[in-house]
């Protein structure tokens, strides 16, 4: 859904409807930016209640200071803050099951391998 530049996504009501549509009250949410793009959506949809949790490496800040300061609000206002391979364990469960398996190797291959080999 494209949004007419409106910083926050939240208080866009068609994308809002469209999230509340689903029935879920879990969400994981990442964005381009975690100082500006998701704080605001993310504390705000736990206030209207929903769980969040904010992949913070698949996302960034221009510095340092502005990425922390982010992580620290939204951790403050009740946002599960969780990393890229924390979130995929947690929905995986077990690497010894097929899709376990396959994650495990997409995981190596595109990321761990390069780390191996620097």
């Amino acid at each position: 859904m494209q949004r007419p530049g409106v910083v926050h996504c939240w208080t866009y009501e068609p994308f809002r409807q469209v999230v509340v549509a689903t029935g879920r009250k879990r969400l994981i949410m990442a964005s381009m930016t975690n100082d500006v793009c998701i704080v605001f959506p993310a504390i705000s949809a736990v206030e209207d209640g929903f769980e969040v949790q904010v992949v913070v490496d698949a996302s960034g800040s221009p510095t340092k200071d502005a990425d922390n300061a982010a992580i620290m609000r939204m951790r403050d206002r009740g946002v599960t803050i969780t990393s890229a391979y924390q979130m995929i364990a947690e929905l995986v469960t077990d690497w010894a099951s097929t899709e376990g398996s396959a994650i495990q190797h997409i995981m190596f291959e595109e990321t761990l391998m390069h780390l191996v080999r620097a």
